[in-house]
């Protein structure tokens, strides 16, 4: 076995791969609720049509796609190596440490999240992106061309108080994930500093705080719009 995959299989060589497919995906976050904040315009659905139909037809996109769903699927199946080595290095507990002194809520319970976060994640995927690609979308037309009105699907969902709520909910689990992840990448990867570690710390509780809330402030939004 190489240097290379015997530093892969190490336990640091797993934590990198989680920290920089971590960093990733927060990338992805960024990209995807800016583009989500179109469902917020008062046009009917065009502005997030058109974003849906780029989204989904430029060949770039389709590419980073790719890298984006590896980037998941490793992310979680490292996690899980992680977990599973760390439940077996330690099968009991110890009876005198306070759990609770010696890390965060957030960081005991990351796993916990995680399940939470990718369990959404699946029945989001299978609302939107599974209909986007393989359903039965209705069209409309925008400026002459016929685009999938992928915004009636979002509306149509969003009507449902239980789909909102379960929204919200994954939105808090996914906060508090990002709050320790966010933090733990740079750690992780050694970028540590007295200087600049503070301001990293701020940035990921900013981070952690801002995006789920604006993730979770969309179905709020077109619950209300749909009950006016």
């Amino acid at each position: 076995m190489s240097w290379f995959s015997q530093a892969l299989n190490s336990t640091i060589g797993k934590k990198v791969i989680m920290s920089l497919t971590g960093l990733f995906l927060i990338t992805f976050l960024i990209v995807h609720v800016s583009g989500n904040t179109l469902l917020f315009k008062n046009d009917g659905g065009e502005a997030f049509n058109l974003y849906a139909q780029f989204m989904t037809s430029n060949p770039l996109i389709k590419a980073a796609s790719i890298i984006l769903y590896s980037g998941i699927i490793l992310h979680v199946i490292y996690a899980l190596v992680l977990t599973i080595r760390n439940k077996s290095a330690r099968p009991v507990g110890y009876a005198v440490a306070n759990s609770s002194q010696n890390s965060s809520w957030k960081s005991r319970n990351m796993g916990v999240l995680g399940t939470i976060v990718l369990i959404f994640l699946i029945i989001h995927m299978r609302s939107f992106w599974y209909e986007m690609k393989f359903g039965e979308v209705p069209t409309v037309a925008i400026d002459g061309t016929q685009v999938k009105d992928l915004y009636s699907i979002v509306t149509a969902a969003f009507t449902q108080w239980w789909y909102v709520s379960l929204y919200v909910l994954a939105m808090i689990g996914l906060g508090y994930h990002l709050a320790h992840g966010f933090w733990s990448a740079f750690q992780t990867l050694g970028l540590q500093h007295k200087k600049y570690s503070p301001a990293i710390k701020k940035v990921g509780l900013a981070f952690a705080i801002a995006v789920p809330l604006l993730f979770a402030s969309m179905p709020i939004y077109l619950f209300i719009k749909s009950l006016a």
